[in-house]
């Protein structure tokens, strides 16, 4: 038993370790599908989901769903060290060394194990053993250590999303919450001009690679929801898409080649994303821009000076570019209990 209890000490180790090694430093997508982290990020979602979704409504649901990415990650965190001060216990009892001023059995061992992982220095229970001190200072280096990580990966993390939210309050502020195509296109086209439209394509390609990184390493960072029920990165990240594809579809010239370039990270960004969380594309349920829409926008538009093709001509080259990200931002919808923006602007 003792052997036992030694071996599977080292596993749970190991094992915590480089989960912890993989979620926390390791700079790259890590394939592995078996991982603590991501059964425990799938179970404890739709646990949470289905509890606050079958409770509240509105303001007190949209609150609660906004809670469970900062707890899941104290959460998680509390489960890696107590299963390593678990495992270390388990290392000591498989050892059978006695420990001075303390009760034998497992939860004498798991006590100890424990003021040792947190340095606390307590004194009331000392190693007598050579190798039980060894493994002693290699915990206390262990707790240190995690500790230490840990420190540096909370602010990491919200640094990552400050920089994520702060384009999404902006956006926010000019056209209006949700973000639609139809609000960027009316308040960044003036008398045809595309200079400002342009610039706003090119600081969201940058967004957009930025999302990409950070929620590709950071996972838990697409659990964190924005301040207000209609903004989310999701949201964004597709209105912006329905803008470059509109652009893509109906207007030549420059703008239209950032368009192409904003479209093509943006699209990485949500196919990535959607496989990262095995997302299956799925079909919108509702029309999202029907024809009469369509020809209310390339009205609006010609307007302001813009020259675009017919309406048969346009809807045809946007649904070809609509294909390629709708169905996988309705999927990360249904995930996320996030709303994926209209075309046009909410009438009040």
């Amino acid at each position: 038993m003792h052997a036992l209890s030694a071996v599977f000490g080292v596993a749970l180790i190991l094992f915590i370790l480089e989960e912890a090694f993989e979620t926390v430093v390791l700079p790259r997508r890590v394939s592995r599908r078996l991982r603590l982290t991501r059964l425990f990020y799938r179970t404890t979602w739709k646990a949470w989901t289905r509890t606050v979704c079958s409770l509240f409504t509105g303001k007190g649901k949209e609150s609660l769903l906004s809670l469970y990415g900062p707890l899941s990650i104290f959460v998680l965190l509390s489960l890696w060290a107590i299963t390593l001060i678990t495992g270390f216990g388990l290392l000591y009892l498989g050892f059978g060394h006695v420990l001075k001023g303390g009760k034998g059995g497992a939860a004498g061992y798991i006590y100890y194990s424990g003021t040792t992982f947190f340095t606390l220095g307590l004194g009331d229970v000392v190693p007598s053993a050579p190798v039980s001190k060894a493994l002693t200072v290699l915990e206390a280096g262990t707790g240190f250590g995690f500790l230490a990580i840990l420190i540096s990966y909370l602010p990491a993390l919200n640094q990552y999303f400050y920089r994520r939210e702060t384009p999404i309050s902006v956006l926010d502020a000019h056209v209006g919450s949700p973000p639609t195509a139809e609000g960027i296109l009316d308040r960044h086209i003036v008398g045809g001009d595309l200079d400002v439209l342009h610039q706003l394509l090119y600081n969201w390609e940058s967004w957009s690679a930025e999302v990409h990184e950070s929620h590709l390493y950071y996972p838990v960072l697409a659990y964190f929801r924005s301040q207000h029920e209609y903004q989310s990165w999701l949201t964004a990240l597709t209105a912006i898409l329905d803008t470059c594809a509109f652009l893509m579809s109906g207007i030549e010239g420059t703008c239209k080649c950032q368009a192409e370039l904003t479209f093509a990270m943006a699209e990485h960004t949500i196919l990535d994303l959607s496989d990262l969380f095995d997302c299956m594309p799925r079909k919108p349920g509702a029309e999202r821009l029907p024809r009469a829409g369509l020809a209310y926008l390339r009205d609006m538009l010609s307007k302001k000076g813009l020259k675009l093709p017919e309406v048969d001509v346009l809807d045809k080259r946007l649904k070809e570019l609509r294909a390629r990200y709708e169905p996988y931002a309705e999927s990360l919808s249904g995930r996320f209990y996030l709303a994926v923006p209209p075309w046009l602007k909410m009438k009040n």
